[in-house]
């Protein structure tokens, strides 16, 4: 008999993904699918969740136009998500955006704005309007990072932005335990994936090196993560394997912060 780690782990399970085009996202919704799940992937580019869906079992994913920081575009997600699935058990609040690097006497207050909108508003109304409908026993998991535990200066607004992720998952986790709802976050280090890259590249000329290969020569596992792995951490978390795991901080980062 298969153990219960190989075997599907999200039967018939109805997950909303936020930033669904991107890689980490993307890398997900294949895997929950792959797990028996049903998905509603969102993000703010039409044609992007179109192409990622092309091929796949449209009984089982859906898409939806969706601006996080916008509370009626946020709640009309959920909605469409129980009309077309019935149920809401799994949300992986997973929006971002990274806006500038710079001293923080230049730093421009409408990128700050802008940085918190989409992680944390946004993540706030994902469980605002997401928990209202979800099924007791779901579980709630929020893209933090590796910067969620530490502070480095130039990217204020995503650092700001991505501790004040765990303060809103540890508030939530606690009012929602009553009815089982498990919310927690996880803390990606560098991935090998677009958002990354670019990263690296604001990054490189500020610190007159390689961003990319000094983030390896930091990480004790040395290399950049992947989105699958990822992936198989939001699982974890979103199944019943972390059924007594809420208000916690998962790191997936090789090492970086410890």
């Amino acid at each position: 008999m298969a153990s219960s780690m190989n075997s599907q782990q999200l039967t018939d399970k109805v997950c909303v993904i936020t930033g669904g085009a991107g890689s980490i996202g993307l890398a997900t919704a294949r895997l929950f699918m792959d797990h028996g799940a049903r998905i509603m992937l969102a993000d703010l580019d039409e044609a992007s969740l179109a192409h990622a869906v092309s091929g796949w079992d449209r009984d089982r994913i859906a898409f939806e136009v969706t601006d996080v920081a916008d509370s009626a575009q946020v709640k009309r997600l959920f909605e469409h998500t129980v009309e077309r699935f019935g149920g809401v058990d799994v949300i992986f609040s997973n929006a971002c955006n990274m806006g500038v690097i710079c001293p923080l006497a230049e730093f421009p207050e409408d990128e700050f704005d802008q940085v918190l909108a989409v992680h944390v508003k946004g993540a706030f109304l994902c469980c605002k309007h997401g928990i209202s409908v979800m099924r007791d026993g779901g579980s709630v998991i929020i893209t933090s990072s590796v910067v969620g535990v530490r502070g480095d200066p130039g990217a204020y607004a995503y650092i700001t932005a991505k501790h004040a992720q765990v303060g809103l998952m540890r508030s939530v986790a606690k009012e929602v335990a009553a009815r089982n709802i498990r919310v927690n976050t996880i803390h990606p280090g560098p991935i090998a994936n677009e958002f990354q890259r670019r990263v690296e590249a604001s990054l490189s000329p500020v610190m007159q090196r390689d961003a990319g290969a000094f983030f390896d020569q930091t990480i004790p596992l040395q290399r950049h993560g992947r989105p699958e792995e990822v992936a198989r951490s939001v699982l974890y978390l979103a199944s019943e394997q972390s059924s007594f795991v809420t208000g916690s901080l998962l790191m997936v980062d090789g090492g970086m912060s410890a």
